[in-house]
């Protein structure tokens, strides 16, 4: 392995390594804009110029491999004079967009010219113009002035995406990026694109023009997409609330877990968070009376909950669970069936048509807790669904679930034949409207918790946002109710519910929400191991911001 010197810090590295990886490894950043972990190396847009010794010129630090003996100089003056020079050539037809540009506050092109820029410039002539605003998708428009024709898009859709929709056309200072004749950028993952535009040439037609990115507040947790479980970045406006429509959550942005999803996201899991703020969003609890719905407190509605469970024989009561609930949430509901006796339940419902997916990401089963519900006790057989319906109950809980995605009209109307509906979930749909008695849910962005992906990988998922009017996470709705039944859930917090499920539970044995940290732990790995190497393989502060936008 050879030997080498960067910024007078010894590294031993594999052959093969480049020395811009090798740099990070030190936590050395060299500022880059084509280069990205996950795509190719191409070493066009020279920013990334270092200083080797021995060698008369300077180097990309992108393409450069490393060799034994090898010194590099990152911050040296000439190193820095190249990198100059290369972003002035950048900037020599780049508009002056900032003020209105949607990538302000995380664009490279800002970023290095603050930190190694700020130079006279040099130019008189008027600047080439191109297209500036390109509807080139559903979801994404280009500014064919600001892009710097780094190429990360036109390999993300050559070798992730493979649906080869872009490239870059004509020469010289009229190049440009386009997608090829009669095509758009219309593949599953094409907001990726946007997500590692190092400038503001891709910008995202939901997010544009809605909010400044300084006043977002950023969390980390799990889509809930499917049951890839992808890491994210959920970015809220809570700060001001008329900006974005007055939306809470403006947009979700993939976060790095090599062993998930890498540094993508499918566009169906990143446009899941829209039924948080839609205006279909259980905000109260209701009870009906005759045809018309109305507005109650907690206690009046769990209270008749509870009476008409204790009405119940516990062979009349059915339970219909959600994969879209918590670890948390399900061991809670499990425990309170098993107290009561209740041994009619389920918890998904086959969809009549299979949903899209691919060998990427993007798995058919929408649910992020299909694994989870049934490590912990629930039939996941959609079949069993079907049964439980067949059944004359007198009281039926339903979670989040609309029936009519699964099932006829003719078959939900059995449901007519139930005495009383409790339907606890998020958003109203078709089968809320069937229910007697329906309580607000907090949505997965409004709580803590964890889910248990199809990998068997549990992952936490944090709350952004605060829920949405009087809604509660599930768990504690269900302690609440568990009071007025003798049946008692000693849980303050998500992280309580959750130690004990890793006592009770076998294969959550030894969990912690520490053991999951950021990327999660699979099942079978042993949870302090997996806190020490985290601890020794830190990332270093310093890289972070660049892990962002990679």
């Amino acid at each position: 392995m050879p030997n080498i010197t960067i910024d007078g810090k010894p590294l031993e590295v594999e052959a093969g390594t480049t020395v811009i990886q090798a740099a990070e490894k030190l936590g050395v950043e060299i500022p880059r804009y084509c280069y990205h972990p996950g795509l190719s190396i191409v070493g066009q847009c020279r920013i990334c110029l270092v200083e080797i010794e021995k060698m008369p010129k300077l180097q990309v630090a992108c393409y450069t491999p490393v060799a034994e003996g090898m010194v590099v100089h990152t911050q040296s003056e000439k190193a820095l004079r190249g990198r100059k020079d290369v972003l002035e050539l950048l900037l020599t037809n780049h508009p002056l967009d900032c003020p209105v540009c949607d990538q302000a506050g995380e664009c490279w092109l800002q970023e290095y010219y603050m930190r190694i820029g700020r130079y006279d410039s040099k130019m008189i002539e008027d600047k080439v113009k191109k297209d500036k605003a390109l509807d080139i998708g559903p979801h994404v428009m280009l500014d064919q002035e600001r892009c710097i024709l780094c190429s990360r898009c036109v390999r993300f859709c050559d070798e992730v995406s493979k649906t080869n929709e872009l490239g870059i056309f004509n020469r010289g200072d009229h190049s440009e990026l386009a997608p090829y004749p009669g095509k758009k950028l219309d593949n599953l993952y094409s907001v990726n694109t946007v997500d590692i535009c190092p400038v503001g040439a891709l910008t995202e037609k939901d997010f544009r023009f809605e909010a400044r990115v300084w006043y977002l507040d950023s969390t980390d947790s799990i889509c809930a997409g499917c049951s890839t479980g992808c890491n994210i970045q959920i970015h809220a406006n809570n700060e001001r609330k008329h900006h974005a429509e007055g939306r809470r959550v403006v947009r979700l942005k993939p976060r790095f877990n090599l062993e998930v999803n890498q540094w993508w996201m499918c566009d169906i899991g990143r446009y899941s968070y829209k039924k948080v703020d839609d205006p279909s969003r259980i905000t109260a609890p209701m009870m009906k009376n005759g045809d018309q719905w109305v507005e109650t407190s907690w206690d009046v509605a769990l209270e008749a909950v509870a009476q008409k469970v204790k009405a119940a024989s516990k062979d009349a009561i059915g339970i219909l669970a959600s994969p879209q609930m918590t670890n948390e949430d399900l061991f809670v509901l499990k425990n309170f069936a098993d107290k009561l006796g209740v041994t009619n339940l389920a918890a998904t419902v086959t969809p009549k048509q299979t949903p899209s997916h691919d060998d990427l990401l993007l798995k058919a089963d929408r649910n992020p807790n299909t694994r989870g519900a049934a490590l912990l006790g629930f039939d996941v057989n959609g079949e069993v669904t079907r049964e439980l319906l067949k059944k004359k109950l007198g009281v039926l809980f339903i979670f989040h679930h609309d029936l009519h995605e699964g099932f006829d009209a003719n078959e939900l109307k059995a449901l007519q034949n139930v005495a009383t509906i409790v339907f606890i979930g998020t958003n109203q749909n078709a089968t809320s409207n069937l229910a007697h008695i329906v309580l607000p849910a907090a949505a997965w962005v409004e709580k803590e918790g964890s889910f248990t992906n199809f990998a068997d990988r549990v992952q936490r998922i944090r709350k952004a946002v605060e829920p949405l009017g009087d809604a509660q996470p599930v768990w504690m709705i269900i302690k609440k109710l568990g009071r007025l039944l003798n049946v008692s859930v000693p849980a303050v917090e998500a992280e309580d519910v959750f130690k004990t499920l890793a006592r009770e539970v076998k294969p959550f044995a030894g969990l912690s929400y520490e053991a999951l940290g950021e990327e999660g732990i699979k099942l079978g790995e042993d949870p302090q191991a997996k806190i020490a190497a985290r601890k020794l393989n830190k990332v270093p502060d310093k890289l972070r911001l660049i892990s962002i936008f990679e």
